[in-house]
């Protein structure tokens, strides 16, 4: 049952660029991957991003995002460049198992959070 709040959403122009943040109540970092989906108007939800236990698996669906933690802070961080219209969406967060080769592999938990909201636009 961890408990993650998603942040540093916004409004940006193409091109431009966002970090946005998975903060846990605790230090559940050490035992649990994390990984980032992402829902946009009309789309179904979909898997962008996501980091293991160890940082060595680590996978992005698009070479503009990269994703880093601070487990100090407990604290995932996505952060997105060179952005474009079709990233707008509803950016979540979530406990996952996560390979490097194989991206998500499995999800850990069933609810969603917030999210934080993400709006590309000129």
């Amino acid at each position: 049952q961890a408990q993650l709040v998603e942040s540093g959403g916004g409004l940006v122009q193409p091109g431009g660029s966002l970090r946005l943040s998975c903060s846990a109540s605790g230090p559940i970092l050490r035992n649990y991957g994390i990984g980032w989906f992402r829902q946009g108007p009309g789309k179904e939800r979909e898997g962008v991003s996501c980091i293991g236990i160890s940082d060595r698996d680590r996978y992005n669906l698009e070479s503009r995002f990269t994703i880093s933690r601070d487990n100090a802070k407990n604290t995932v961080y996505l952060q997105m460049n060179d952005l474009k219209v079709g990233d707008t969406a509803v950016y979540y967060c979530t406990t996952v198992a996560c390979s490097r080769l194989r991206g998500i592999v499995r999800r850990l938990q069933d609810h969603w959070g917030q999210g934080t909201q993400v709006t590309v636009s000129s």
